[in-house]
């Protein structure tokens, strides 16, 4: 039959073409309650549990989160709690290193005087000890011109040591009253 043959059948039987016959819709019925309890006996149960599934992820990547981020409050606390102590100790260390420099200064200080004082020891020593070999050389030269001049003015030799170093005395003793 073709389109034309159907449409003039339709008109004839004076069946309205936008209303189902009976037997149509007892079939669509049958089948959509057909449908409809497969899909909820085998469909729904998936989408259920699928649904089930996807809530107690989130709800325990939502646990997991809040543990994670309590255990990194903790580890932040920690870590504060050693970075403060690190920071104490760094102080201590400071202030021991201040003070040990200190002690180590007054210490080099200590060590500079005496090594002053030692040295100025000595060299006044060195000092005193040359002056006291330049009195002895100046008064035995002076000793031996005046011994010379004495002889010269006297007109007798004065060789003998004991009365030349007597002489040598009181000259320089009268010499040095003069000054």
């Amino acid at each position: 039959m073709s389109n034309a043959n159907l449409i003039n059948w339709a008109a004839e039987e004076g069946a309205n073409p936008l209303v189902p016959h009976t037997a149509e819709l007892i079939v669509g019925f049958i089948a959509f309650s057909l449908l409809f309890l497969v899909l909820r006996s085998k469909v729904v149960p998936l989408f259920e549990k699928a649904f089930a599934e996807r809530t107690e992820a989130i709800q325990g990547g939502m646990e997991k989160a809040e543990r994670a981020q309590v255990e990194a409050e903790r580890a932040l606390a920690q870590y504060t709690a050693q970075l403060n102590e690190a920071r104490g100790e760094a102080q201590k260390i400071r202030e021991d290193a201040r003070v040990q420099g200190a002690a180590i200064i007054e210490e080099l200080r200590s060590k500079a005087a005496e090594e002053a004082a030692r040295i100025t020891a000595a060299a006044t020593a060195a000092i005193q000890s040359e002056r006291q070999q330049a009195m002895t050389a100046l008064r035995n030269e002076v000793g031996a011109l005046a011994t010379e001049l004495a002889g010269k003015i006297v007109g007798e030799a004065l060789d003998d040591q004991v009365r030349q170093s007597r002489i040598v005395d009181r000259f320089i003793t009268d010499l040095e009253k003069s000054k």
